[in-house]
């Protein structure tokens, strides 16, 4: 009686330790890839699912997006510059099978390509290129290491690109470089200034030529900015046409007709000799 009861016990810890064995339960982000007898039977989940023990053997598989750091890599640019870049990528299993049948460990052979397709890439720019177009950059890394790892049911969802150390040497260019060309642009904006004004002080000109009254008005506003408070100087304006009138009385010079006036001659006048008379026929 003893030994019947102890064996059922037996057997009733023999069949909840099956049952335990059995019994699988799987949340929502993975899935439970099957093997029976080394063979493949497919994914199964999320729930509770049975299998049968010591002939099923299940490998837990996350669907989650896995985000990877890509160690710090010293590329050498297209220009001949070495740089220091670090990126972060982005990635999730979407076939369960083959991402255990195809690939021992997806997780490392996602970060290994990753590592050798950023140096493989950034040294195919330049330096500036690699600075300013990292939209586009970031994109060829994604499509390049999605094609890889697509066999392996592993989908790439993004790259990125976090930082690129300089050398100090190459900052210190980039920052002469910078300064140089703020310079080249203010000295252009200064030049194109000086053109515009030239330009607008030239039309000024000509309309006040054309207008003699506003050359006037313009004189007398010119006084009053000199003639000041607490300013002596006192400026009294010369019609431009005296000068030109002082200028055509001159000697030498052509009047306003375009003929040169004659001059009369200073001191006594010279005197004139007789003229010698003539011997006649004797």
């Amino acid at each position: 009686m003893n030994s019947a009861l102890v064996g059922i016990i037996i057997a009733a810890i023999v069949v909840l330790i099956l049952a335990a064995m059995s019994i699988k339960i799987v949340p929502e982000y993975e899935r439970g890839v099957i093997f029976r007898l080394g063979r493949i039977i497919g994914a199964k989940g999320p729930g509770l699912f049975l299998i049968i023990p010591f002939v099923d053997r299940m490998i837990r598989v996350s669907l989650r997006t896995v985000t990877m750091d890509i160690p710090p890599q010293d590329v050498i640019t297209r220009d001949n510059v070495t740089v220091r870049v670090n990126a972060v990528a982005y990635f999730n299993v979407v076939d369960p099978n083959r991402s255990v049948i195809a690939v021992e460990n997806h997780l490392q052979a996602t970060s290994q390509i990753a590592q050798t397709t950023l140096r493989s890439i950034l040294g195919q720019v330049d330096l500036d290129e690699l600075l300013v177009n990292r939209d586009e950059i970031n994109q060829r890394l994604q499509q390049i290491i999605d094609q890889v790892t697509d066999p392996w049911g592993v989908k790439v969802t993004l790259v990125e690109v976090k930082d690129v150390e300089l050398p100090e040497t190459m900052r210190r260019a980039m920052a002469r470089q910078a300064e140089s060309e703020r310079d080249r642009r203010a000295k252009v904006i200064h030049a194109k200034g000086e053109y515009e004004a030239a330009e607008t002080l030239s039309s000024a000109a000509a309309h006040l030529e054309r207008h003699p009254a506003a050359l006037h008005l313009r004189i007398l506003s010119t006084m009053a900015e000199v003639a000041g408070e607490r300013n002596s100087t006192l400026i009294f304006p010369l019609p431009l046409e005296i000068l030109r009138l002082v200028d055509s009385l001159r000697p030498g010079q052509p009047g306003a007709d375009g003929t040169t006036p004659s001059v009369p001659p200073v001191g006594p006048p010279e005197p004139t000799s007789a003229p010698e008379p003539k011997a006649g026929p004797v």
